[in-house]
């Protein structure tokens, strides 16, 4: 028999307990992977590609997640058997190092007065005795070398316990984010089939009209005047107006007919909810995931988290201040289109047209933004993982949680975060992000998407064989993402015969992002 609350090894372990626990955890791990691979069939089924992806994303952080797993429980007894002197461990402590000789010498006394009261007189010193030999006897690996454990197995098993959590709240909260954002999204609907009807008016159609600038709705949304306060007063509204009534209906008609008149001109019936709703489910497979740099900020975080810092309640402002900015910079980009416009006529003939760019998003890159709504649901994942993970493991007085002061505000914080970015961030993302210089490849329909791309990969083969020679290096103009190269519509066609001029100067750039107008056989 081993030590009162250490257990038995396999060895002296009833066999119908170790095949009861083995089949409970193979049927649950079963039922998992069953209930995902059921999920993938139906999302193919609806055709929900991007989605199927994302799931197949989820699958491959829940295999990095069992790695871990495994890694940490194959070389605990090795990260365990490390020893080193304890002034080594004494500093960048989460917890006093006093409270826990504070709870060592309760818990020493405790035992003592309860033996002594049982034992008085000599007994109790011969008792005192047994209990000196029994713990010299139950010493560690370490403590025999008068070290300590660089990391012990229980503080491993914490370890471990803490990054499942972590992975599993990082997705359930961003499935949660697309599910109610999509929900604001959908809503739009209505305004795209109302534009689409009014485009099969034939007398709509084909009446002139003139618009005056000034009274337009979505000028008098966002055109503030002139006058050295002007920029100012349009961040203050930009600021403000994230928290109503972000999109709203002239927003959406206004963006619609400009990313139409730049990148679809001659398809005035350009379903843009659609193909935005797209790009939203493409960028989503990426969001699920937990990338290299997000596993950095968790390491920083850990080794920040000192006692007396409250590093986990000043770092919970970090997503807070991210997500506000974003939201700002988002309707502030809506804004600048408003005031191009205002800017440079009194009244136009049509409609009122803006103009995308590049120009008006931080480093002139719309996927930084991406990157931004990435991190902050990461990190306000984190946190929210991080708080249930001490009060579960820990328990709610634990100097890790920290006072109550602490704790109540990253609570509100964390919710406000996941109302916000969901609502409001999220849905002015899916409009605002299409009003770059390019589109991405979301406009083409999924069977266009793969016929371009077995097209593109015929076109490289043929041209890899010719060699060398002017064709050949154009053949081999590299383009970010993956992206592929396009011939306008007699290019393709010739592409298909094997024409070599395809190649011509006339292609058009198309992967995440693309500039050309959309093929009429491409149309969503």
């Amino acid at each position: 028999m081993s030590g009162e609350g250490e257990g038995e090894t396999l060895e002296y372990t009833p066999t119908w307990v170790v095949a009861a626990v083995c089949t409970v955890i193979v049927a649950l791990s079963l039922a998992v992977e069953r209930l995902l691979h059921y999920c993938g069939i139906f999302l193919r089924r609806k055709n929900q590609k991007p989605l199927y992806e994302a799931l197949q994303k989820i699958k491959e952080e829940l295999m990095l997640l069992g790695f871990i797993s495994l890694l940490l429980t194959v070389s605990q007894n090795f990260i365990a058997k490390i020893c080193v002197p304890e002034n080594v461990v004494n500093d960048m402590l989460p917890c006093k190092l006093s409270e826990k000789k504070t709870e060592e010498g309760l818990k020493s006394n405790s035992t003592t007065s309860h033996f002594q009261s049982f034992f008085p007189g000599t007994i109790s010193g011969t008792v005192r005795r047994l209990l000196a030999e029994t713990s010299e006897a139950n010493l560690g690996y370490c403590a025999k070398k008068d070290k300590v454990p660089l990391l012990s197995v229980e503080a491993i098993h914490h370890l471990h316990i803490f990054i499942f959590v972590l992975a599993i709240v990082h997705v359930t909260f961003c499935v949660l984010t697309i599910l109610f954002g999509g929900a604001k999204i959908r809503q739009w609907k209505h305004w795209e089939n109302e534009i689409a009807n009014n485009l099969c008016d034939t007398e709509q159609v084909l009446k002139k009209k003139f618009t005056h600038v000034q009274q337009h709705t979505f000028i008098k949304e966002h055109f503030l005047g002139f006058g050295k306060n002007s920029a100012l007063r349009v961040w203050l509204n930009s600021f403000f107006k994230q928290f109503y009534a972000s999109v709203t209906k002239s927003d959406y008609i206004t963006l619609r007919l400009g990313f139409i008149m730049t990148h679809t001109k001659g398809n005035p019936k350009f379903n843009f909810h659609k193909y935005m709703v797209r790009a939203l489910e493409d960028d989503f497979k990426t969001v699920v995931g937990i990338s290299w740099y997000l596993w950095i900020f968790v390491v920083i975080f850990l080794l920040l988290n000192i006692n007396g810092w409250h590093t986990y309640f000043w770092i919970a402002f970090i997503p807070l201040i991210l997500l506000l900015a974003v939201g700002t910079k988002l309707e502030h980009i809506i804004n600048q289109l408003a005031y191009e416009v205002a800017e440079k006529h009194v009244a136009i003939e049509g409609e009122l047209v803006v103009k995308p760019s590049d120009d008006h998003f931080w480093f002139h890159r719309p996927a930084f933004v991406h990157l931004l709504i990435h991190f902050i649901l990461f990190q306000n994942a984190f946190e929210i993982a991080f708080f249930f993970w001490i009060w579960v493991q820990y328990g709610f007085d634990s100097c890790i949680m920290g006072q109550v002061k602490y704790i109540v505000p990253r609570l509100i914080i964390g919710v406000f975060i996941q109302v916000l970015c969901s609502y409001s961030t999220l849905p002015l993302y899916a409009i605002v992000s299409q009003m770059g210089s390019s589109f991405k490849k979301a406009v083409f329909e999924e069977h266009v998407q793969v016929g371009l791309t077995g097209w593109a990969e015929k076109v490289k083969k043929k041209r890899g064989l010719k060699g060398a020679g002017e064709g050949s290096r154009e053949a081999s103009s590299h383009v970010p993402g993956g992206g592929l190269q396009l011939g306008r519509l007699k290019g393709l066609k010739e592409a298909g015969e094997g024409s070599a001029q395809s190649s011509s100067h006339e292609g058009s750039t198309l992967g995440k992002n693309a500039s050309a107008p959309v093929p009429p056989e491409a149309e969503p």
